[in-house]
């Protein structure tokens, strides 16, 4: 079943009449809103100086706030926090989408480590992390990413887990057991994890979940489930480590398989060919009924094998050095009509050694290496990139100038050489490409007045582009296109090829102290030679395009605004937005529409709870080929209760879409024809021991 955009009269939500659960930074600390008067410092692990004075804007979903609102997949988890939003496809796979940036833009990190997935290729390949098992996740944006990749322009996200123990549990054995349920899509899901002291130093960890969901419904003008929208995932993980009094070196090994439906895939067009700029269908597409068509779906399966460990104080002059490293091997089958129609592959490793020297003077800082190797391929009918290595090797540098107690100044740099090595195809050598790109970033803050900081950072980098962006030539179903990279014959047009370079500026002003608290920032990412997949033609649904690169502006601002002098009630209003454009006319293509909402937060007693109301507004800036999506009024809530006299236990429901709003998401691939979930009711509980 195919579903098509329809405008509904909105719902204007009215009020903020029931408590909610606390905001960003000072919503983490559940702790209580009389105490939430100062902004609480979170310990960020992506930022290789700590928080305390940073220049970089982040947020951070610590493991309380993840146990109320962790959802399904990564992106749909992260998709209300500032600048961010996600590129759904379905109910299994979903990636983050920051400031209007997706894909290879965004870096997904497994604590420092890069996940070495396929879900940088497409929308439809999932991210194999999982929310139920991470205790903090962090969104990074801004200049001073480029120290993970200087192709992380967009942003970071770094997801912590407990797989490696890195510090002695209080007890000899400790650990959880989460369960969820939701009414959407008639989805139950589990976790559970332990961790066993063996003897003084040396302490295991086991984990796992289980997810097993249903097509979702959609709200509308009747009751409908949206076929191949049902999501199962299963997670297990084993790790050890040995802890002693200035560090610790551990390694786990972790197995991940899903199933899940691709909603949207259509094989009218699967015959269709480039012809210039131009589609050749030998049907032309046709007007079939697809009822009781078997949808396609994925067989997924990954293993990964990481090590992690830091060694603090190891001799004079250095305060820590700290590793991370993986080897993964992933693979997914695109299963149709009960065969294999396309298998993609990424086997490969990511190592990164820090060393944060003491300080000297007024200077402290961090010097790094970071290697990353791995293999891609595709085969079978949508086999349309070719098998590819790419290496890449990086040095890296921060380094933070205190000066006074109202300035402090902050540098980076990174300079990486990549190298993108692809098969032949039908017999046909392919160009080896090579990049050196240095990437540099600066930042000054100035704390004018206690409490108030304003903070100016830029950056300066450059992007190779991928394997995909390079040598695509073919059918891909999943997105309903067919593709044609940078160097393919195929889409005529442009054959040159340049890195991206972009020029990035973040302005924030912010207020940490009393019963007013703030945070409001503007940006503006200049990108020359910007890489987007341009399209050349359409038949219905089916589209061809062409990567080409044109140079873009990202122009953008990101606020909230808090007000906590009525005990115990905190109310919030937030929102952000981003405009962006090619210099020389039109706009991008899947940019997210603004935002502007309120939540109101209270914590009475062992109850926390919070109401969350934001319009999304209608996105009319679009680029040739796209639809307008309508605007939407959303309304959340969340009720938690923990047990009186002992917090480890937390019960909580929550409401998603409680207007029943039928929701289209215009970054999706699938914005015109697959509308999002429908109003849901989630129960869930965590126990600690």
């Amino acid at each position: 079943m195919t579903f098509r955009r329809q405008t509904l009269s909105g719902c204007v939500a009215v009020a903020l009449l029931a408590p909610t659960a606390v905001l960003a930074e000072a919503e983490n600390n559940s702790a209580g809103l009389e105490k939430a008067h100062e902004l609480k410092q979170v310990d960020v692990s992506a930022l290789p100086l700590g928080s305390s004075s940073s220049s970089t804007p982040y947020s951070v979903m610590d493991q309380q706030t993840l146990i109320q609102k962790n959802k399904d997949t990564l992106g749909e988890t992260l998709k209300n926090q500032p600048g961010v939003h996600s590129d759904t496809f379905g109910g299994g796979a979903s990636r983050p989408v920051i400031r209007g940036q997706g894909g290879p833009r965004v870096g997904i990190l497994s604590d420092g480590s890069q996940v070495l997935d396929a879900s940088s290729i497409s929308p439809d390949h999932a991210i194999t992390v999982e929310p139920m098992l991470a205790r903090q996740i962090e969104v990074l944006r801004g200049p001073s990413t480029l120290l993970y990749g200087s192709g992380a322009s967009g942003g970071i996200v770094n997801v912590l887990d407990n797989r490696i123990p890195t510090q002695r549990p209080l007890e000899e054995v400790e650990g959880f057991v989460a369960i969820r349920a939701n009414s959407v899509a008639d989805e139950n899901a589990t976790a559970a994890g332990i961790t066993v002291s063996a003897t003084d130093h040396l302490v295991f960890r086991v984990e796992g979940s289980r997810r097993d969901a249903e097509d979702y419904e959609v709200n509308g003008f009747e009751e409908l489930t949206v076929p191949g929208t049902y999501a199962e995932s299963d997670n297990t993980s084993i790790g050890a480590s040995w802890i002693g009094d200035q560090g610790f070196f551990g390694m786990a090994y972790s197995y991940r398989r899903d199933n899940y439906g691709l909603p949207g895939h259509s094989h009218e067009f699967e015959e269709c060919e480039a012809n210039g700029t131009s589609l050749s269908c030998p049907s032309g597409g046709h007007d079939h009924d697809h009822e009781g068509e078997i949808v396609p779906y994925v067989d997924l399966a990954s293993r990964r094998v990481d090590v992690r460990g830091e060694y603090r104080d190891p001799f004079s002059g250095i305060a820590a050095i700290r590793f991370r490293g993986n080897h993964t091997d992933y693979r997914h089958h695109e299963i149709e009509e009960g065969a294999i129609g396309s298998t993609f592959t990424n086997k490969g490793e990511d190592a990164r050694l820090e060393v944060e020297h003491k300080p000297f003077g007024n200077w402290r800082g961090v010097v790094g290496l970071q290697y990353t190797n791995f293999d891609f391929s595709s085969l079978g009918h949508e086999a349309f990139v070719p098998k590819t290595e790419t290496e890449s090797i990086a040095i890296f540098a921060v380094e933070e100038y205190v000066l006074n107690e109202q300035w402090s100044f902050e540098l980076g740099a990174r300079q990486e050489h990549l190298t993108q090595t692809p098969d032949q195809r039908n017999g046909q050598a392919l160009a080896k490409v090579t990049a050196d790109n240095a990437s540099f970033s600066g930042a000054a803050n100035w704390a004018f007045v206690p409490g108030y900081e304003l903070v100016l950072s830029v950056g300066h980098s450059g992007r190779a582009p991928s394997a995909q962006e390079l040598y695509a030539e073919g059918v891909h179903l999943a997105t309903n296109t067919y593709e044609c990279g940078l160097l393919s014959d195929c889409g005529g047009g442009q054959r040159d090829l340049d890195d991206e370079v972009s020029l990035n500026a973040n302005l924030n002003l912010r207020k940490t102290r009393g019963d007013w608290l703030f945070d409001l920032g503007v940006f503006e990412n200049r990108i020359n030679n910007y890489i987007y997949a341009r399209t050349l033609d359409q038949q219905e649904d089916f589209r061809l395009i062409k990567y080409s690169q044109r140079d873009a502006t990202f122009t953008g601002a990101e606020a909230s605004l808090s007000y906590y002098g009525i005990d115990p009630v905190g109310i919030t209003v937030f929102g952000d937005m981003v405009r962006a454009t090619f210099d020389d006319g039109g706009y991008l293509p899947r940019i997210p529409a603004k935002r502007l909402g309120a939540r109101l937060n209270s914590y009475v007693g062992n109850f926390d709870g919070e109401l969350e109301v934001y319009r999304s507004f209608v996105q009319d800036q679009i680029s040739g080929f796209e639809e307008r999506t309508a605007a939407y009024d959303m309304v959340n809530a969340t009720l938690s209760y923990r047990l009186r006299g002992d917090q480890r236990y937390t019960f909580f429901v929550r409401g998603n879409n409680l207007l029943g709003e039928e929701v289209f998401n215009h970054s999706s691939f699938l914005a015109s024809t697959v509308p999002e979930p429908g109003r849901n009711i989630t129960v869930g509980t965590r126990i600690e021991f």
